[in-house]
């Protein structure tokens, strides 16, 4: 079985726990816009289930449908189930510290995979999931139904925030192929002069932080900023390409830590740990963001030449 049969296995799993959230939402009759959410999860879990199977016009024109859901506001959590805390906090004393188990089988059995198997990183994080999955239940004496309600309360808490890193990985895509890069090289060229190694730096590593706060993905701003900024005005001028690119998208990170267009680092705790400030998680990484820019400046300017 190729990587890419192995992969769609994968894609037709999340598909199948974003059409629980979908029949759950349905059901909610507490929630004014049910109908909305439902057919927003539906949609978007029938698109990873079969998306191979329909056309890119029948993919395009349901995407556009699920944004004039949420623009018009017909997307919303609504009641979730709650977990039960008395039983919750039983059950972690119990488990002690074996709660932890899954999780780090999942990190080492990922790591594994990609590093020794030619199967890829992301059908290693696929496999690991499910296991690590299989052996919390086993741990934590969960039946099927629980597991069903406590998949599709997830998918749901993180509401439209789901699809973002999608939307911005495809973003980034359109941006590359449509020369955004070439376009900001001349722009960029025509105010500041080529040639100042320290000014070269600091325009890239800052034009990676912005450009990533934008697209809320270092890797996607990564393509357009070092095409336009990075390869003109520092590698050109002598500096060296791993170092530029290596600490280019360390940069790109710093600006990761603040934005909410990074839903799936900044949005999705929020939602996870209903926390009441929905910034509150940036509030805290923009000090540590700052001053990781201004450490990356220095690094960059003194290692790359």
């Amino acid at each position: 079985m190729s990587v890419n049969n192995i992969l769609e296995i994968f894609y037709i799993l999340m598909g199948i726990i974003m059409i629980f959230a979908s029949i759950e939402s349905f059901r909610d009759k507490e929630n004014s816009a049910r109908v909305g959410t439902g057919l927003f999860w539906l949609i978007l879990g029938l698109i990873f289930a079969i998306g191979k199977y329909l056309p890119n016009v029948v993919i395009g024109l349901l995407i556009v449908f699920i944004g004039i859901l949420s623009l018009l506001k017909q997307i919303k959590v609504g009641k979730i189930k709650e977990v039960n805390k008395e039983i919750a906090e039983k059950s972690a004393k119990k488990l002690g510290g074996w709660l932890f188990f899954p999780s780090v089988v999942l990190a080492i059995l990922s790591i594994l995979i990609s590093e020794l198997t030619n199967l890829g990183g992301q059908v290693g994080i696929g496999i690991a999931s499910v296991i690590a999955l299989i052996l919390a239940m086993i741990i934590s004496k969960t039946d099927a139904k629980t597991t069903y309600h406590d998949s599709e309360r997830m998918v749901r808490s993180v509401g439209t925030a789901g699809i973002l890193p999608q939307l911005l990985a495809t973003l980034g895509v359109i941006f590359t192929a449509s020369g955004v890069g070439e376009v900001t090289a001349k722009t960029i060229s025509g105010i500041f002069p080529v040639g100042n190694h320290l000014l070269g730096v600091v325009l890239y590593c800052v034009a990676m932080v912005i450009f990533t706060m934008i697209m809320g993905n270092a890797f996607a701003a990564f393509a357009v900023i070092t095409a336009g900024i990075g390869v003109p005005f520092i590698v050109a001028q002598g500096g060296n390409p791993a170092v530029v690119a290596a600490l280019g998208m360390t940069t790109g990170y710093c600006g990761t830590l603040m934005t909410p267009m990074a839903a799936n680092f900044n949005s999705l705790p929020v939602a996870l740990m209903e926390m009441k400030d929905n910034l509150g998680v940036i509030k805290q990484q923009v000090p540590i963001a700052l001053s990781m820019l201004v450490i990356q400046i220095i690094l960059m300017y003194f290692l790359a030449f």
